[in-house]
């Protein structure tokens, strides 16, 4: 089931994040920064997919964050997934991950990742790097 935090404007920004300390962090800075945004975490790959395969009627998120290593299905295998439905394809997608692999980037900027950012350690710089992923948004 989804954890979520409700929109002023309809904006959904899509989280796939497993570690729920990252979810609460995310979570308090996204909503410091605008919170003109529903925020919704999934702690695995698989059920990134069935969220976004039910969605047929409902609004798609404007923003979807994923963490590289999730269970169910990682990151590079969740934006497989999604490029097999041209739906899909005008949502920005972050990668976010511990890894600072070149070999990790690179495959996730060939399928379609907008960006793929390292998470940082400090609060000053998540802040700039959510502020950066919400620029997708606008």
């Amino acid at each position: 089931m989804p954890q979520s935090r409700p929109s002023n404007n309809g904006k959904i920004i899509l989280i796939g994040e497993d570690d729920l300390d990252d979810q609460e962090i995310l979570d308090e800075i996204f909503s410091s920064i605008d919170t003109n945004f529903a925020v919704t975490f999934l702690p695995n790959g698989t059920e990134v997919i069935a969220y976004l395969q039910g969605q047929d009627e409902g609004p798609l998120p404007c923003l979807i964050v994923l963490d590289y290593n999730m269970p169910g299905l990682n990151g590079a295998e969740i934006l497989q997934e999604l490029r097999k439905n041209s739906r899909y394809d005008n949502i920005p997608k972050v990668i976010w991950s511990t890894s600072n692999s070149t070999t990790y980037k690179e495959i996730c900027l060939d399928l379609g990742a907008n960006d793929y950012v390292v998470k940082p350690s400090n609060v000053n710089d998540l802040v700039m790097v959510a502020k950066h992923m919400l620029s997708f948004c606008s």
